[in-house]
């Protein structure tokens, strides 16, 4: 199967998560968990998952979800294809109801990620991105949305060129003091720098689109956070490496923490 009809049913897939999420999201109760990691975790987190794997099924291809069984490394490490899935990337912002969390969908082949979907159910916009043939950004997609139609009716990343302002987009609720630290030696090379607070993996969305120059994260990252992004910069021909900015991210280690990566 050719990586445009597997993106096709990632977009699937995320849409149906949206909609399985915006339903909890009018509840009263999100019915909060706190797991072994003492992140949190929702009805939302659940349905989206479950809702994700019944779409991908006929894929047949092997998922590798925040919410789902993490299979050790012996039994993953011989993947040459497989979906990387964060079904609610941004739980804290969920819980705060300030609408920025995402589903995340990433293609992974051989450790890279080769196509990348992410979907804000609130707001309504879907990212998508595959290295070599582009990143385009949609709003509000029929639930009949294909990478074909991003092409014709969507925005091509980047959207917007660098302007003279330089933004750091920055974590809405996981900031820290090394970051911090990194902040303060751009403002030495920057005259007017501006930092912006978001969610999720939004913040790479930002800089895939041009309206954020850099998103540093010099803290802790699990590889479905990143994944679907990572696709999408690259798509957007940008970079997404470690802090040296010569090691690009791996996925699908043995440890699924990412090291620290600055997208620019």
């Amino acid at each position: 199967m050719e990586v445009i009809q597997l993106i096709n049913k990632a977009i699937n897939a995320a849409l149906l998560a949206g909609i399985k999420i915006r339903n909890v999201y009018s509840f009263s109760d999100f019915q909060v968990q706190v797991k072994d990691d003492q992140t949190p975790v929702t009805l939302a987190d659940h349905a989206a998952h479950d809702e994700i794997l019944k779409a991908l099924e006929n894929s047949q291809l092997p998922v590798l979800s925040e919410e789902g069984v993490h299979l050790c490394y012996s039994e993953r490490k011989n993947w040459d294809l497989f979906w990387m899935v964060d079904p609610l990337d941004g739980t804290k912002e969920f819980i705060k109801r300030n609408d920025e969390f995402t589903v995340n969908i990433a293609l992974i082949q051989n450790c890279q990620p080769i196509a990348g979907v992410i979907y804000a159910p609130v707001t309504g916009e879907l990212y998508v991105g595959i290295p070599g043939a582009g990143a385009f950004k949609l709003f509000n997609p029929t639930e009949d949305c294909t990478f074909q139609t991003m092409q014709l009716s969507g925005i091509k990343l980047p959207e917007k060129s660098k302007s003279e302002e330089f933004i750091v987009a920055v974590s809405r609720s996981h900031m820290n003091q090394e970051t911090n630290v990194y902040i303060e030696n751009l403002r030495k090379k920057h005259e007017s720098l501006r930092i912006v607070n978001k969610g999720s993996s939004l913040k790479m969305c930002m800089v895939a689109e041009g309206t954020a120059s850099i998103y540093p994260k010099l803290g802790t990252t699990m590889e479905w956070d990143t994944a679907a992004g990572h696709a999408i910069l690259k798509a957007s021909g940008l970079i997404f490496f470690q802090p040296n900015l010569k090691t690009e991210l791996t996925y699908n280690k043995e440890n699924l923490q990412n090291p620290h990566f600055i997208a620019l």
